[in-house]
């Protein structure tokens, strides 16, 4: 399990390294810097410190980085495909800033929360959240996550962020909420 860990702290270390490159100050979508040249989320370009901590605007720290909307840990959710549970590449950058947090922050605990869109009966979206929401979970384990700051539910079909029937309003519902304890 040790070795597990070492050879994914240093993908990790090597992703976050190739990550600092970004395409500008607004990123290649025009966005809010988040992204970089190859519209992946850069962790480098959020706020987010490499040492866990958010950085305020003087460079100083200060701040809370999961309420700082130029850091990456103000994105809680992680949006799969349809009837998947895997976590998509472009999310993984989200998954790491939060377990990195919460590595820095033992005293926080997370609850991911799954969810799912309205189509399928009740039973199946239930536990297809709790796969989404345990695919999370086990990312950030093996990222080094004690067990005890994380808990993994489901919500199903039962929290729509979306309420439409459109490809886009399923797809807005298809995901994984990070949530933090006293939130």
């Amino acid at each position: 399990m040790k070795a597990i860990q070492l050879v994914l702290g240093l993908t990790l270390a090597a992703t976050l390294a190739a990550c600092s490159s970004t395409g500008g100050a607004n990123g290649a979508n025009g966005a809010n810097g988040t992204n970089g040249a190859n519209g992946q989320l850069d962790p480098s370009a959020s706020g987010y410190g490499r040492n866990g901590v958010g950085v305020g605007g003087d460079g100083s720290g200060s701040g809370d980085p999961l309420r700082d909307p130029k850091s990456i840990l103000s994105k809680r959710s992680v949006y799969f495909d349809f009837d998947s549970s895997a976590v998509k590449g472009e999310y993984k950058p989200v998954v790491e800033a939060h377990a990195g947090y919460l590595k820095k922050n033992p005293q926080r605990k997370a609850q991911i929360q799954g969810n799912t869109d309205a189509q399928g009966s009740r039973e199946y979206n239930l536990a297809l959240g709790q796969r989404r929401a345990e695919s999370v979970k086990s990312m950030m384990r093996v990222l080094g996550v004690p067990e005890n700051q994380l808990e993994a539910v489901s919500y199903g079909k039962e929290k729509l962020r979306a309420t439409g029937s459109s490809d886009a309003d399923n797809a807005e519902n298809r995901r994984a909420d990070v949530a933090y304890d006293g939130e």
